[in-house]
């Protein structure tokens, strides 16, 4: 992955992750200008809380979450609230 991938995956989730800032943090010294001034901008968004410090969910996850929520519990546990 490269800084740029970095910023945008940050920009587009809203969230990096700790192994990420670790990562830009090691390569530092070998950024050049431009580079350099993504590094400030991602901090700038982190203080800010444009950009959250945790976690990515899986898309499969809540690709599983959406399809338990909408074509399994109707048929199971929420059949019966529903008909109530």
């Amino acid at each position: 992955m490269t800084l740029g991938e970095l910023f945008l995956e940050a920009l587009s989730s809203g969230v990096i992750t700790q192994p990420e800032i670790d990562w830009v943090l090691s390569e530092q010294s070998r950024f050049s200008r431009p580079e350099q001034a993504v590094v400030q901008r991602l901090g700038r968004l982190l203080d800010q809380g444009g950009i959250q410090l945790g976690c990515r969910v899986s898309p499969q996850l809540l690709h599983h979450r959406q399809v338990r929520n909408d074509w399994i519990e109707p048929l199971g546990r929420r059949r019966h609230a529903h008909a109530a």
